[in-house]
């Protein structure tokens, strides 16, 4: 064997792991790998302008792909600034990996410059961290690095690279690429799931989240339009599912649909396959409860783990998504009688997601999110971060086949930016629409920098209401008229210029009428575009204002 420095050993286990691009800040620490990617033309490396944007747009590309998003950030601050995609992509289930840049093997323990112990401070957010200290084992640590975030419930692997050791010399063995090990689900199971239905006076499915792929949405809404089971979406999960499909019921999280909620409250059987069931999905543990008296519970999960971790499970089905919803879409059983409330469900989401314009409200984002479905096509890809604005678009847009939604149900500010960037990149041919807050858009507006040097194509709808509004809502529910910390005041700057300042495109929105007409100038041209929404704080929901709650 002829040796290699363990930085090019590690960029050749990532091309004989099929890796095509990854997402960089660039470290001393880590020079090795940057000389070894400078020869390595198989892998695309997008330099971003933070370690956040880098973690979230590895995370972005995780879910789009179904393989680990690949991320790597020096050490010390670099590494801190990326731990809130890490956290992102451990609550979101999505396939990840941090490489970190690290001291050198002999400074190790002095708390030498920007050290850090990196398994110590994110094992408890992550499924595996380690440090490689043998540049003779990378292939191993690389081959189980991307088993584990593949397999089961995905999620983020965080691996440090001490610099001296990406420098040495060595001989090594590669691994090859790692396959997945899919799951079948047990007959017996998938059979007594059928029993349960025949049983059910009123089922619903609760769907997506660890493991969910486009196969498995067609093949799930197939089974469930043929024996009319109504399906709702985890929080965020909303293009698990085509919402074309005669039986999406909508989705579950903030700001729900009541009926959808009645709905599950009512239900005898609940058939979760891939949610996690957390506390956004089920308001607080309380739509369904952990022990879900006078309900029986059906989890799907790929991982055994989860299963019974947080509910009491009725019966526990562990497979991959894909080959559950195959087994159950080939299913044929003459006694099991079709269900009407699939379509019901169906009409109800309808019925909740056509926006009723709203009187003495300057610009209404509802009508703005319908102009929006007129005028772009069903495989637009969405990218939001967290804050009320988004609402409008969980309630009032129609998702379409996965990856359609890039949303994190973490709740993270600053994520829409940077994941359309990633959308972008990954998908040239498609629409890519980052909404985002005035707020949560600062938080990592620079990535645009990141779309001008790719000449990446976004449009982005930024809402302005000059505060924090989804903790002002909060504030005013419990300390009404009390506003503190939450004003923005005159702190936000002019939109328009800035995106302009990237190269950009851009206009100002005071009223509903003028949306429709600058989105249609929006789409008549490339590159970047931001539409700078000025909309009324009192307006502080797509379903309530800011008087309203103070009236409670």
């Amino acid at each position: 064997m002829t040796k290699r420095t363990g930085g090019r050993i590690l960029v050749d286990q990532l091309i004989a792991q099929g890796v095509d691009r990854i997402f960089s800040v660039p470290g001393e620490s880590y020079l090795a790998v940057l000389d070894a990617l400078h020869d390595s033309p198989e892998i695309d490396n997008v330099i971003c302008r933070q370690e956040g944007g880098v973690a979230y747009m590895a995370d972005a590309d995780g879910k789009m792909t179904g393989r680990p998003g690949i991320a790597f950030v020096t050490r010390g601050p670099g590494a801190t600034n990326a731990s809130g995609g890490v956290h992102v992509a451990m609550q979101d289930s999505t396939p990840m990996i941090l490489f970190i840049g690290d001291v050198a093997r002999g400074d190790h323990d002095r708390e030498g410059f920007q050290e850090i112990d990196f398994p110590d401070f994110f094992r408890p957010i992550c499924k595996w961290a380690a440090k490689i200290d043998d540049a003779a084992r990378i292939p191993e640590y690389v081959a189980r690095a991307f088993r584990v975030a593949s397999s089961g419930r995905p999620g983020p692997v965080v691996l440090a690279l001490p610099e001296d050791m990406l420098r040495d010399e060595v001989e090594a063995t590669d691994r090859p690429a790692i396959t997945p090990a899919p799951i079948s689900p047990d007959p017996g199971g998938v059979g007594a799931l059928m029993e349960l239905l025949k049983d059910a006076a009123s089922p619903i499915a609760i769907v997506g989240g660890a493991d969910w792929c486009p196969c498995a949405g067609h093949h799930f809404a197939s089974w469930a339009e043929r024996i009319g089971l109504p399906v709702a979406a985890a929080f965020r999960r909303q293009d698990a599912v085509n919402n074309a499909s005669p039986v999406y019921a909508g989705q579950l999280g903030y700001g729900p649909n009541p009926k959808l909620q009645q709905r599950i409250r009512d239900a005898d059987l609940i058939i979760a396959v891939g949610a996690r069931m957390g506390e956004s999905t089920t308001d607080g543990y309380t739509l369904v409860t952990p022990d879900h008296p006078d309900q029986i519970l059906v989890h799907v999960h790929p991982d055994p783990n989860e299963i019974s971790r947080v509910y009491r499970t009725d019966l526990p089905i562990v497979s991959d998504m894909a080959e559950f919803a195959q087994v159950v879409d080939a299913w044929e059983d003459d006694d099991l009688v079709p269900f009407s409330t699939g379509a019901e469900a169906h009409r109800e989401w309808r019925e909740w997601s056509d926006p009723k314009p709203r009187d003495g409200v300057a610009l209404d984002l509802g009508p703005c999110v319908a102009a929006m479905r007129e005028k772009l096509p069903a495989d637009t890809i969405i990218c939001n971060g967290a804050g009320n604005f988004s609402g409008w678009w969980h309630r009032y847009w129609h998702y379409g086949e996965q990856p359609t939604q890039l949303a994190p149900t973490s709740g993270t500010m600053g994520y829409g930016a940077p994941a359309s960037v990633a959308a972008a990149i990954r998908f040239p041919d498609r629409k890519v629409v980052c909404v985002a807050g005035d707020g949560d858009f600062l938080m990592n507006g620079q990535e645009l920098a990141t779309a001008a040097s790719r000449g990446a194509d976004l449009l982005i709808i930024l809402v302005d209401n000059g505060t924090y509004g989804t903790i002002r809502m909060h504030q005013e529910r419990d300390y009404p008229d009390r506003v503190s910390g939450t004003d923005l005041g005159a702190g936000n700057p002019d939109f328009v210029k800035f995106a302009e300042a990237f190269g950009g495109w851009g206009e100002r929105i005071t009223t509903t009428e003028e949306f429709g007409p600058a989105l249609d100038r929006a789409l008549e041209k490339k590159g970047i575009r931001l539409l700078h929404c000025l909309t009324d704080v009192e307006i502080i929901t797509n379903s309530t204002t800011i008087s309203a709650l103070k009236s409670r």
